[in-house]
């Protein structure tokens, strides 16, 4: 289908709010137009999944694939699920294509992380491997400082949470999936502990209190 806006040179995909009514459509015509949002949204997923294959070491063109062709339905579900909020901000295939972008990244880094051991630390050792002994000297009282912090600020989950995410440096959607939560939960957990942590310092006279910054 081709259409032309006033201004602008002709496009060659169905006009935005064709896309909306189609979807919309009960019978032949809606089921035409999932299909091709499908395919629109595959076609992101693979682009994005080949781009990511460095994390997965071993993976063959099928299991790219695969994992393409999950991401995509996973990615079809969620923009028919929030296809009634969309704004109109940005044509609708470039919002679509974000939804098969983010997808085919979770669908990656829980792949890579499928046979790995989420290890929910309660306490963790900062060491700089490169620091001087008049540099340890010096950091000793904040690093102990942010150890009791940790310690007694934060509640055994928000420990967890904090230490997985930003030591071990854990994907926060194979954290959700370990757990039985969701990203957003976690992120509410992980806000919550760097304001504990924060105020902690802060109150241990540790950190100034009109710094913008929130301990990491």
């Amino acid at each position: 289908m081709t259409s032309t806006r006033a201004g602008s040179n002709p496009v060659t995909a169905p006009d935005d709010e064709v896309w909306v009514t189609d979807l919309a459509a009960a019978g032949a015509a809606g089921a035409e137009a999932v299909r091709r949002l499908h395919d629109t949204l595959l076609r992101a997923t693979r682009h994005q999944v080949w781009r990511l294959r460095g994390q997965l070491p071993g993976a063959g063109a099928r299991d790219l694939e695969d994992l393409a062709q999950q991401a995509a339905d996973d990615a079809l579900v969620a923009v028919l699920r929030q296809l009634p909020g969309w704004e109109r901000r940005s044509r609708f295939t470039t919002w679509v294509f974000k939804f098969g972008i983010l997808q085919a990244g979770v669908a990656v880094r829980r792949q890579a992380w499928r046979h790995r051991e989420v290890h929910l630390p309660d306490t963790t050792v900062v060491v700089d491997r490169g620091a001087t002994p008049e540099d340890v000297a010096a950091a000793g009282q904040l690093v102990h400082a942010v150890h009791e912090a940790i310690a007694s600020a934060l509640t055994p989950h928000q420990r967890r949470v904090a230490l997985a995410l930003l030591v071990d440096d854990v994907p926060i959607d194979v954290l959700a999936d370990r757990l039985g939560t969701t990203r957003n939960a976690l992120y509410k957990t992980l806000h919550d502990a760097r304001v504990r942590l924060r105020s902690a310092l802060i109150e241990g006279g540790h950190l100034d209190p009109d710094s913008s910054r929130s301990p990491s």
